[in-house]
């Protein structure tokens, strides 16, 4: 059983149970609208910067400004190809303020809490994912987590993966095999026919256990083990599936500067610790005292 240092949080003992036993955990409406207002206006944000950098290269005669948030990067990306989209990344690790929001929101802080206790790191690996219409780079091969960070002395890292719309199976919702956290990291290798660089597995790696789809409704979260086996299938819709992933772990663990800089989330130790948004922005892992 994967070891917890349970010194609060809010999650209940038989969903500690659950996580345990599955690897992963659906909390439904953990965010309300609200709580989600500031990472949407940053999403919002990136699709105009998307949207000027488009137009001003003569690649769209129009920046859609009037169309609403599901649909306007779909619009803009109409009948342009998965390169054009993979020019901005297949998906976004922007430094934009209302990111940091919602990492640091205390309904996630919580759960995670729950799970590894009260020093979390959140971890540098975090991602806006815009699932296009139409663009390879919106479907994710079976992979496990772990497999971007091989080499680091981190575990668990717990990813909390949250729906800004609601995902379905039509615009492809998460897909996950329960109980297969408890496998080794398996050997993996790079997605090579989209160029969207993935890592990816073999159909023979996954073994017989069932596979789970998870559609969910905006502000749901899921939690899962960064060994989970799991995978989100192509949007097959007219609209965006947006989504982020969000990774924390406990502060003694690597905090894996290769990918970035992550920032100390919560201490229940050290509160005046905690990084604050500008230590955030200026890359700084924790306040300054």
């Amino acid at each position: 059983m994967e070891e917890r240092k349970r010194t609060g949080g809010s999650l209940t003992q038989a969903q500690l149970d659950r996580y345990d036993k599955e690897g992963y955990l659906v909390l439904p409406d953990l965010l309300s609208e609200e709580e989600m207002a500031a990472a949407r206006e940053a999403m919002t944000a990136k699709v105009s910067m998307i949207a000027d950098e488009l137009h001003a290269s003569g690649m769209i005669p129009d920046k859609l400004d009037d169309r609403p948030f599901p649909k306007r990067l779909a619009e803009l990306f109409r009948g342009l190809t998965d390169q054009d989209f993979l020019r901005f990344g297949r998906s976004w690790r922007d430094r934009i303020p209302g990111y940091f929001h919602l990492m640091s929101s205390p309904r996630i802080l919580d759960a995670v809490e729950s799970l590894i206790g009260g020093e979390i790191f959140c971890n540098p690996v975090y991602n806006v994912r815009p699932k296009v219409p139409g663009v390879a780079a919106g479907a994710v091969p079976w992979h496990q987590d772990k497999s971007y960070w091989p080499d680091a002395n981190a575990n668990p890292v717990i990813t909390v993966w949250i729906s800004f719309v609601d995902a379905t199976l039509e615009n492809g919702c998460l897909h996950l095999k329960p109980g297969t956290h408890r496998k080794r990291l398996l050997e993996w290798h790079r997605e090579s026919h989209t160029g969207t660089g993935y890592t990816a597995l073999e159909d023979h790696q996954l073994g017989s256990r069932e596979t789970v789809a998870l559609p969910v409704k905006a502000g749901t979260a899921i939690l899962f083990n960064d060994r989970l086996l799991h995978m989100s299938t192509p949007n097959r819709s007219d609209e965006v599936r947006w989504s982020v992933d969000l990774r924390y772990q406990p502060t003694d663990q690597d905090p894996m500067s290769a990918h970035g800089a992550g920032f100390l989330a919560r201490s229940r130790l050290y509160p005046e610790r905690v990084a604050t948004l500008q230590d955030w922005l200026l890359e700084k892992t924790e306040h300054a005292v």
